[in-house]
């Protein structure tokens, strides 16, 4: 973990670093299924078992829980139910970022446990034709388990890696949430496990999988790329080495209000790590 934050503090500076190393925990935070119901019904339920919910400024569906874990959260039925899912604030950015819509053919490249997923084709209003590939057997059964609770009847999970997809295939939209080391979901009774072996793999992985979006783009088509690290090796330095050379180039993202954010590559958002917010990275590119 140490030399994780040397490396956020030679990016962004001591304070920076040592306030991102403090954070004890992050509060409980949910998205509403709006296929499923609506905010205030999900609110009034988590009041009536005791539980208080705060509203999100730029997204109506999402919900920060207060003083809660999230084993109680599970043990309710507006969660069994799949009219909420327990997802960070930070992983919701993306699906908004892609605007999906229906018609569309989308494809989620790396999409257990089906967070962004279940998103995107809420956002759609269930009218968007996805692809969710995840190539681990254990991760795509959940992911499948994610997709029934939800109601996400139109989306085609394959137990593939992403990479291996035929370039005959092309879609309108691509969304990948790309592996990564994590780094901007450290805190102190959730460490990670950093090394600059791991940064490198992860990073090749990345690239791979980035020229492999790129392929199966359609022309004029949008690809979001997003990662849970704030390492600009992951982000904003692997799209300036990628994009000229494969047909992409950045659409710049408006900046969502109240969150907040590190210095970050021109038209993309890194978001700064805090008690809410996981450290992420998002950038819409356009073939």
């Amino acid at each position: 973990m140490n030399s994780l934050f040397e490396r956020i503090s030679a990016q962004y500076g001591k304070t920076c670093a040592d306030e991102i190393a403090a954070i004890e925990r992050r509060c409980v935070t949910v998205r509403v299924n709006s296929l499923k119901a609506e905010a205030e019904e999900v609110r009034l339920a988590l009041l009536s078992a005791g539980i208080g919910a705060r509203p999100v400024g730029w997204y109506s569906s999402a919900l920060i829980l207060d003083c809660i874990d999230e084993r109680e959260v599970q043990r309710l039925p507006v969660y069994s139910e799949g009219k909420i899912y327990l997802q960070s604030l930070s992983s919701m950015l993306p699906p908004l970022c892609l605007d999906p819509q229906a018609g569309e053919s989308i494809l989620d490249m790396t999409a257990a446990p089906g967070g962004k997923t279940t998103e995107l084709y809420a956002l759609s209003g269930g009218k968007a034709l996805i692809t969710a590939c995840e190539r681990d057997k254990i991760r795509f059964e959940r992911l499948k388990f994610n997709l029934e609770r939800q109601g996400a009847s139109r989306v085609t999970p394959l137990c593939v890696d992403a990479l291996l997809l035929d370039d005959y295939f092309s879609f309108d939209k691509i969304l990948l949430d790309a592996p990564c080391t994590g780094s901007g979901t450290a805190t102190l009774g959730d460490p990670i496990e950093f090394s600059e072996n791991y940064l490198k793999k992860c990073v090749k992985k990345q690239e791979n999988l980035l020229k492999k979006a790129l392929k199966l783009l359609k022309k004029g088509g949008t690809l979001v790329y997003s990662t849970c690290s704030v390492l600009p090796e992951e982000n904003g330095e692997l799209l300036a080495r990628v994009l000229p050379e494969s047909g992409g180039r950045i659409v710049p993202l408006d900046p969502f209000e109240g969150i907040p954010t590190l210095p970050t590559a021109p038209g993309t958002i890194t978001v700064r790590p805090d008690s809410l917010y996981e450290g992420f990275f998002v950038a819409k590119i356009q073939k």
